[in-house]
C-alpha cells in the first residue's frame, strides 16, 4: 500500500466519522475502549499473525505522552543510522494494521519501526518471545489529560467532550486505550529490563541532545555528534509542527498543537488538581516510574 493509498483511505474514514454518534465511535475489546473506525475488532485478530523480529525497533507509549513527535526522531535515527533516507508516511502503529497493512509491514526490511499503546500485556506475544528492543515514553497525566481532551475534540473519530466530562473519563479509565495509571503500573514492571528504555516527554523538552544520543545508543545506531545535532535540530516540537502537514497531511495540526510542558495549570480546577495528586499518590508515588516523572515538580 503507498502512501497517497493510505492518505486516501485516512480521508474516508475521517469523512465516515461525520456520520456518527460520539458514542459510536468508541468500543470496548477485551474490556478495553478503542476508536471504532482506526481499531476495528479484525485489527486485533490480524495482530495475532504478526511475526515480530529481534531487530524490530519498538515505541510505546500512552495517547498523547509524545507518540508522534517519537515517531519523528526515531524515523530520523533509523535514517542516519541505516542510511536508508526513504521515510514512509505510513504510521507505525500496529493497532491500525488490518489485513493489508499487515502485509506490508511482514515484507518490509529490516529494521522495522514498529509503535502502538497498547497496555504491554495486550501486546502479542511473539515480540516477548522475539524480545525486540522498546522505547517506551511517558508525560506527567496532568499534561496527558489536557492534550488528550483537546486531540479528541479536534479529531473527527474520536467523541468530543466538554472539559469537566473528559476529565470524569480519563479519571475512571474510560477514554480509549483505557487507564493512564493502568497502562503505567504495567510499564513500572519493567523498568529494570535491559531491553526497556523509559524516557520522559519532559526530559525531551529539556535537553533533546541526550535524548536521541540516548535513543540512538539504545538501538545500536552509532552516530557522530553531528549527526546527533542534525537530527535535534530537525526533531524539535516545533519543527516537527512546521513538517506536519508533510508528515500528517491535514491532520498535522491536531497530532502537534502546543507541545508544551505545563499547559494543565491552563484548565484544571484546584479540586480537579488535587483529584489528580491523589489519584498518582495511590498508584504510581514510591514506584520507579513515578520517580522518573518527578510529579512534585511537574504538576504541584
Amino acid at each position: 500500500m503507498s502512501d497517497d493509498m493510505f492518505k486516501a483511505r485516512m480521508q474516508a474514514r475521517l469523512e465516515k466519522a461525520k456520520a456518527m454518534t460520539e458514542e459510536e465511535k468508541l468500543y470496548r475489546f477485551n474490556g478495553v475502549l478503542y476508536p471504532t473506525l482506526m481499531c476495528p475488532e479484525e485489527n486485533f485478530k490480524c495482530l495475532d499473525n504478526i511475526k515480530a523480529r529481534e531487530d524490530d525497533i519498538m515505541l510505546a507509549a500512552y495517547p498523547k505522552c509524545g507518540f508522534n513527535w517519537m515517531v519523528g526522531v526515531l524515523k530520523k535515527i533509523m535514517a542516519e543510522g541505516t542510511g536508508n533516507k526513504n521515510e514512509s508516511k505510513m504510521p507505525p502503529m500496529m493497532e491500525f494494521f488490518g489485513p493489508e497493512l499487515l502485509k506490508v509491514v511482514e515484507g518490509s526490511p529490516s529494521p522495522r519501526l514498529l509503535g502502538t499503546h497498547l497496555c504491554p500485556d495486550n501486546i502479542p506475544k511473539t515480540f516477548k518471545e522475539k524480545n525486540p528492543k522498546i522505547l517506551v515514553v511517558f508525560r506527567n497525566p496532568k499534561d496527558t489529560l489536557v492534550s488528550y481532551f483537546h486531540f479528541c475534540n479536534s479529531n473527527p473519530v474520536l467523541p468530543s467532550k466538554p472539559w469537566d466530562s473528559f476529565f470524569t473519563d480519563f479519571m475512571s479509565g474510560n477514554v480509549a486505550w483505557g487507564s493512564y495509571f493502568d497502562y503505567a503500573l504495567a510499564w513500572d514492571k519493567r523498568m529494570d529490563d535491559p531491553q526497556v528504555l523509559v524516557i520522559t516527554y519532559e526530559e525531551l523538552k529539556q535537553d533533546l541532545t541526550s535524548g536521541v544520543r540516548q535513543i540512538s545508543t539504545f538501538f545500536g545506531f552509532s552516530l557522530t555528534d553531528a549527526q546527533i545535532q542534525q537530527i535535534t535540530g530537525a526533531s524539535s516540537f516545533n519543527a516537527m509542527k512546521e513538517s506536519s502537514a508533510n508528515s500528517h497531511g491535514n491532520m498535522g495540526q491536531v497530532f502537534f498543537r502546543k507541545g508544551e510542558v505545563g499547559d494543565w495549570k491552563n484548565h484544571f480546577t484546584p479540586e480537579q488538581s488535587q483529584e489528580m495528586d491523589e489519584a498518582f499518590n495511590k498508584h504510581l508515588a514510591g514506584t520507579k516510574l513515578g520517580d522518573k516523572l518527578n510529579y512534585k515538580y511537574y504538576c504541584q
